[in-house]
């Protein structure tokens, strides 16, 4: 998918809102095709960054603390 998203689980420390934002901005790039959408399209890029952020929150949240070792 999109490299330069990286892995926000981590077990020393937990990923910063810079860091969820970050991601979820390169992963709203990825899906919608655009480095910068275009004014009329603006507010809705800006919501699912917004709402892509959150719910990789949550996600980081709820998952259980033992980390797995087994990566894909």
């Amino acid at each position: 998918m999109c490299r330069s998203i990286k892995t926000l689980r981590r077990a020393e420390l937990s990923a910063t809102d810079e860091e969820i934002r970050a991601a979820a901005l390169q992963f709203v790039r990825k899906v919608s095709g655009y480095r910068a959408p275009s004014k009329i399209n603006q507010p809705a890029f800006d919501a699912a960054v917004t709402r892509v952020a959150d719910a990789t929150r949550v996600l980081l949240e709820n998952l259980n603390p033992r980390m797995n070792t087994n990566r894909h």
